[in-house]
């Protein structure tokens, strides 16, 4: 909470405070906005200083000097300074008419206490004042347990949403939620270079662009498995789902390229389109599945949240998971219909270059014209 008005902080504080301890997954909620000791606080007239031709800086030094101690000199023993200060007694500052009956300087020969220029009164301020960019800040702090930081943070903005807050004060969220929003911004970065990159890599392999682009198409079913597979479990899309994501993106590919791989083999054989496809899908079979069960297997335990911390590691673990078995199932259907979608005119182009090849012509609008003439 940012603000000018310590009261206004406080009373903001208190309501967050509040609210926050309702959040489940939060625990050792602390105020930084601690009740310090009694202090006296001293207004001062400006009007009544210009009238005797006091300054505040001075009049306020004269007073900490008294009730603090100026320092006059140091007394050192071998290691140690100790300052010795001049200061008045105790009775004449340990009480609140003893620092009124303070004579800050002398008019005429009149004495002129710091009860002529100023109002006192003792009040129960902070213990400590926090600061962020020169602002007055009262900051609620707390620390997680049991759940992630995406889901905790969704349910903080949901309290606090209708907070009744005085003019001058603002309400942000910092900490690790502030990290995580840089790190959202940074990594979906990371993922439009990582499936870029991967694009790159599969076009140098198969020499064209049409085969990698067929691949690719495995990678947005991977995204939305993994979107609902962090929906069936309850937890919310963080930098380490993101980060799982990127994996994905890396790991989903594989299937579709053993898929596209064994098409070209048998399509070389001079095997016709169809039959590569279906023969191509039921060889590479088992391979993907294995693939597939492997890894599964593999991030199983981190999945479901075995050992300490396992709520930080477990998104990574669902989002390769659901996003894997779902564009394998997928894989195995979509593949091959944007294969045959995308290489049925590369197929036609083939056939009418044998046949031109032959010196034979396919039957057109033209030829079918020509013969009903000569009926």
């Amino acid at each position: 909470m940012y603000g000018y008005s310590l009261g206004d902080l406080q009373a903001t504080a208190d309501q967050v405070l509040a609210r926050l301890q309702t959040v489940p997954g939060l625990r050792d909620l602390r105020l930084s906005m601690v009740p310090g000791s009694p202090e006296v606080q001293v207004m001062f007239d400006r009007d009544k200083l210009n009238r005797y031709g006091l300054s505040l800086g001075a009049v306020s030094e004269t007073v900490r000097g008294k009730v603090r101690g100026t320092v006059a000199s140091r007394f050192r023993d071998r290691e140690r300074h100790v300052d010795i200060r001049v200061l008045n007694t105790d009775d004449q500052r340990n009480t609140l008419t003893a620092i009124q009956d303070l004579i800050v300087t002398e008019v005429n020969g009149v004495p002129i206490t710091l009860g002529t220029v100023a109002d006192m009164k003792i009040v129960t301020g902070p213990s400590e004042i926090h600061r962020l960019g020169s602002k007055r800040v009262a900051i609620v702090s707390a620390n997680l347990s049991g759940r992630d930081l995406g889901s905790v943070t969704a349910d903080i903005r949901d309290r606090l949403r209708g907070l009744s807050v005085p003019g001058g004060v603002s309400v942000e969220m910092g900490g690790q939620n502030e990290e995580m929003d840089s790190s959202f911004r940074s990594l979906r970065m990371a993922i439009l270079l990582a499936v870029f990159l991967v694009y790159l890599v599969m076009a140098a392999q198969f020499e064209s662009f049409v085969y990698p682009l067929i691949i690719m198409f495995t990678v947005p079913l991977a995204m939305s498995g993994a979107v609902y597979g962090l929906y069936l479990r309850g937890m919310s899309v963080s930098v380490i789902a993101i980060i799982g994501a990127i994996m994905l993106a890396g790991i989903v590919v594989n299937n579709g390229i053993v898929l596209v791989d064994r098409i070209n083999q048998l399509r070389a054989r001079k095997l016709h389109l169809a039959a590569a496809v279906v023969q191509a899908g039921s060889e590479r079979l088992r391979p993907i599945l294995m693939t597939t069960a492997t890894t599964v297997l593999g991030l199983l335990p981190m999945a479901l949240g075995l050992g300490e911390g396992a709520e930080l590691r477990a998104p990574l673990a669902v989002t390769v998971i659901a996003g894997l078995l779902l564009a394998t199932l997928l894989t195995l259907v979509v593949v091959p219909v944007v294969y045959t979608l995308l290489t049925g005119g590369e197929r036609l182009r083939t056939a009418a270059d044998e046949l031109a090849g032959d010196g034979r012509m396919l039957p057109g609008p033209a030829v079918l014209q020509s013969a009903g003439k000569d009926a």
